[in-house]
């Protein structure tokens, strides 16, 4: 009979579940889109009860492929978008609104007044975070002010909150009939209300957003059996929660100080372990927790996130008809040998990381008559590679740490194209893994430890194989002049809008 680790991977577009042998190899995948809302100009919104119906779905449709049966999986683990957050009714499991996703921009006002004289640092040296649109609390806030009745059904404790991972696993444990109601320290260090050092609700800030303690989730290790599988996961254990982009960091074994991955998603996020040390950034990234293993001291790790990588394809795409798929990307950009001098900076909601600029807005500069679809094409490609550049930099000057390499994955890592840009314009060799799904590898991995199915990191990290990987080749002066021009481009974008 084999034996299988599953993990669920609920991302911002979709809910995936993939089976993991012992070898860590995926055995069987089943994924479903979720339906994208834009109610207003910068408001993004998901529907819960449609992302727990399709976690069902892809579970059901992961053990038909691979002709398993629940009894053969020994742990389940969850893997998440992070920042987007929830608020549902702990007696009927219904949510009394959709889902804020991380992209949302509604809070920009309410984290203005909330920064206050202090600026966007003030509760940096508790959270590691700027306070910002992207971050979980302020929306949380806007749920309870601005829901009828949420915020005195919030302190008479009818209300339950939390991020995405905090509603899969309280559904998987059981929901209203004594669901489990608990998140993990890389989800609830992004929330803008957990302390870092104390790993817990800190109740200042949790006065400063009005949050009632009672609402959220208790914070658990990233990798302990939370409890049973009920219905459709009966008596599977529920093991793992990692954040998305900590668990492609596990998945991809970074589990040594200095080593750092980038996932290229929807968004683009590259971690650097920066082991027991809580490192404060003092040039635009964040502090973050990574992981907690059970009976272990946390990890931590110092983030840069891009808001828009895959999802300016997806703009050309859905937008301007430029392509018909996205894999069309790289024949279009591979139709000409530059860029053609064109350059395109993605702000479509402000840039993040290092710049954190609300008020930044998308643009295309340098284009001239030469410029045709093959140059937008290889810009938008080349966007990506020049916002990790910029995140990159930022961890040099935090750190001092030189990378030996950049462990890379995400769906845009099958592009040539971008990779080998990606090492022209970083000046350090990239490397893809011969499983590129670490996201859902890295919960498997956890939730497969808190059960002993693997024995522990050193295992994990024998079982890490490379793929691919692509050597700088491009000269020093060009680079300078790339990044010059993606520089000038980048300053050009911000004040477009008031907020």
């Amino acid at each position: 009979m084999s034996r299988y680790v599953a993990a669920i991977d609920q991302g911002t577009t979709s809910t995936r579940c993939i089976l993991f042998d012992h070898s860590g190899c995926p055995t069987s995948v089943a994924q479903r889109e979720h339906r994208q809302s834009y109610p207003r100009a910068g408001w993004v919104e998901h529907d819960p009860e449609e992302i727990w119906a399709c976690t069902q779905q892809v579970f059901a449709e992961a053990l038909g492929r691979a002709r398993a049966r629940p009894g053969d999986i020994v742990a389940l683990g969850v893997t998440n978008q992070r920042e987007t957050v929830l608020l549902w009714d702990r007696r009927t499991g219904k949510p009394l609104h959709p889902a804020i996703v991380w992209q949302d921009t509604r809070t920009a006002a309410a984290c203005r007044s909330l920064a206050g004289e202090a600026g966007p640092d003030r509760f940096r040296h508790k959270t590691g975070l700027p306070v910002a649109t992207y971050f979980s609390g302020p929306k949380l806030q806007w749920l309870l002010d601005s829901i009828p009745g949420a915020r005195g059904r919030a302190e008479r404790g009818e209300l339950l909150a939390g991020t995405i991972d905090s509603w899969l696993i309280w559904n998987l444990t059981g929901g209203p009939a004594g669901g489990r109601h608990v998140t993990d320290i890389s989800n609830a260090s992004r929330t803008l209300l957990m302390n870092l050092a104390t790993l817990d609700w800190d109740e200042e800030l949790l006065s400063a957003m009005d949050v009632p303690r009672g609402l959220l989730a208790e914070i658990r290790p990233s990798n302990e059996v939370y409890g049973p599988g009920v219905d459709a996961f009966a008596g599977i254990p529920i093991a793992s929660d990692l954040g998305d982009q900590q668990a492609a960091l596990f998945g991809q074994t970074c589990f040594q100080r200095g080593m750092a991955k980038n996932t290229y998603g929807t968004g683009c996020f590259m971690l650097l372990n920066t082991g027991e040390e809580m490192r404060p950034s003092q040039h635009g990234l964040l502090t973050t927790a990574a992981w907690q293993l059970v009976d272990s001291r946390p990890v931590y790790a110092l983030e840069g996130s891009v808001a828009i990588a895959g999802a300016l394809v997806q703009w050309l795409r859905d937008q301007l008809g430029l392509i018909g798929s996205a894999a069309e990307i790289e024949t279009l950009a591979g139709s000409v040998a530059d860029n053609g001098g064109v350059v395109i900076v993605p702000a479509f909601s402000g840039l993040f990381a290092p710049y954190w600029r609300s008020d930044a807005r998308g643009a295309i500069f340098g284009l001239t008559a030469y410029a045709g679809k093959g140059h937008l094409a290889r810009a938008a490609l080349e966007a990506t590679a020049f916002q990790t550049h910029d995140v990159l930099e930022a961890m040099r000057r935090d750190t001092g740490i030189e990378l030996t390499e950049l462990r890379v994955d995400g769906g845009m890592v099958v592009n040539e194209i971008l990779m080998q840009f990606q090492a022209d314009i970083l000046n350090v060799p990239v490397v893809r893994p011969a499983v590129t799904e670490t996201t859902a590898l890295g919960a498997a991995y956890a939730a497969g430890l808190a059960v002993s199915f693997w024995s522990g990191l050193d295992e994990l990290n024998a079982l890490w194989q490379r793929d691919r990987h692509w050597l700088p080749r491009m000269k020093a002066a060009a680079r300078g002049e790339l990044c010059a021009n993606w520089r000038k481009a980048v300053t050009g974008t911000f004040g477009w809008s008031p907020d």
